[in-house]
């Protein structure tokens, strides 16, 4: 079984069923199968073509939010612009800068797909929608995100998974594995 979870006329991203609990996310020709306690939600608006909740951990009041998001090829501005806007959502820690708390990794995933991997902390200044003027900003002490540019022939794709620190830490590894795992 298969559901089309977004669609441009230059490429389709698609969820299959996996029977180890997991789904495939397709991201233009390459694939990856999730951690298996990610659940899948239906997107919360346009701009999201997959949406999952990954299950917060003991003492924590609330879950991570992954998305992944795909403006058509070409789309979403420079890796840079993304960098300032994800770094621009944070106030950093006590005593840091921004660029102090965050770490930027790049590295190849596949045959041909540059990633731009950011790991961020600190107090996350959530709105919602995110750019509605309108929209109350509350702010998240002790939050982490990990932001990956997932460039390849059909993308980019942005790819975003925010939430409770602690969350965030055990989260990593299977994030990690999955973003790595695609092929």
């Amino acid at each position: 079984m298969r559901k089309i979870i977004g669609c441009s006329a230059m490429m389709l991203l698609t969820v299959g069923f996996v029977y180890a609990g997991g789904e495939t996310i397709e991201l233009g020709s390459l694939k990856s199968t999730t951690p298996a306690n990610w659940k899948r939600q239906p997107p919360s608006n346009k701009l999201r073509m997959a949406q999952f909740v990954v299950p917060k951990v003991d003492g924590d009041k609330e879950d991570a939010e992954l998305v992944v998001f795909f403006f058509g090829k070409g789309g979403g501005g420079s890796n840079d612009d993304n960098i300032k806007r994800w770094k621009g959502q944070f106030f950093p820690p006590d005593g840091k800068s921004m660029d102090e708390a965050t770490k930027i990794e790049k590295f190849k995933v596949g045959k041909d797909a540059d990633i731009v991997y950011v790991d961020m902390h600190g107090t996350f200044k959530y709105k919602f929608p995110p750019f509605d003027p309108n929209a109350k900003e509350q702010r998240k002490e002790n939050f982490r995100r990990f932001g990956v540019i997932f460039d390849s022939d059909d993308g980019p794709f942005f790819i975003t998974l925010t939430g409770p620190a602690k969350t965030m830490g055990k989260a990593k590894a299977g994030f990690d594995g999955w973003i790595k795992g695609y092929k």
